[in-house]
């Protein structure tokens, strides 16, 4: 069985559409994790019968969200499990790619700057490209991996290499933990080149996380500890 995990927050504006075009595509499990919006993100999702909802009585974070899915999709034996973003900028025509990716590695993750990654809406704020450049880099230092886009939230992973991952950061940062986890653990990794769709140039990300530099430095924290303890 496979599954595609979607966390979601305040997304009432286009978890519909998402979650259609997903099914259109995909016949597995879709398990959205809900992560305590306070918009009307759980009627859009009330009315459907085709997805499993998991809602957060308060919200735990990004990091956190996926890790309850993941932890679901575990309990339900999940061979291959994708993640996507519900904000529209991940395009679900890709899942089929990404799944059968997996026959090749452990996990495969989403460019959006590889030469075959396309440009859609505005330009992303120079620095947040910056920091993704930084962090990427560093990750790369360690790893030899060769990334392109340490970011990017549309993943595939291979359930029982997911599993074998011990993950347990709540916030933005819970990517790089798993590229830490991910290394020491051997796993292997491919990047598919993806739509770079940015809609949102407000986006925040709470708390003093909207200053770039303080923002770089929890996600090297972050990347840094992981290594530690991996």
């Amino acid at each position: 069985m496979d599954a595609v995990v979607m966390p979601v927050y305040n997304e009432a504006g286009t978890v519909g559409e998402v979650i259609d075009n997903v099914r259109a595509r995909f016949d597995g499990e879709i398990l959205v994790i809900d992560d305590g919006s306070t918009d009307d993100t759980p009627l859009e999702l009330a009315r459907r019968a085709d997805i499993s909802v998991v809602r957060l009585d308060r919200n735990c974070g990004y990091g956190c969200a996926l890790r309850i899915g993941f932890e679901v999709s575990r309990e339900l034996q999940a061979e291959r499990v994708v993640t996507m973003d519900c904000d529209g900028q991940h395009e679900p025509s890709h899942i089929p790619q990404f799944l059968e990716a997996l026959e090749a590695a452990d996990i495969v993750s989403g460019s959006r700057y590889l030469p075959g990654s396309l440009a859609v809406g505005i330009v992303a704020p120079a620095d947040r490209q910056r920091v993704n450049e930084t962090v990427t880099a560093r990750i790369n230092q360690v790893t030899g991996w060769g990334l392109t886009d340490a970011f990017c939230g549309f993943k595939a992973y291979r359930g029982d290499a997911l599993a074998s991952l011990r993950l347990s950061e709540s916030g933005y940062a819970m990517p790089l933990e798993l590229w830490a986890r991910a290394w020491r653990a051997g796993l292997s990794v491919v990047e598919l080149p993806i739509e770079r769709i940015y809609c949102d140039r407000d986006r925040s990300f709470g708390n003093d996380l909207d200053d770039p530099e303080r923002r770089l430095a929890y996600y090297l924290s972050v990347w840094e500890r992981a290594l530690e303890v991996a």
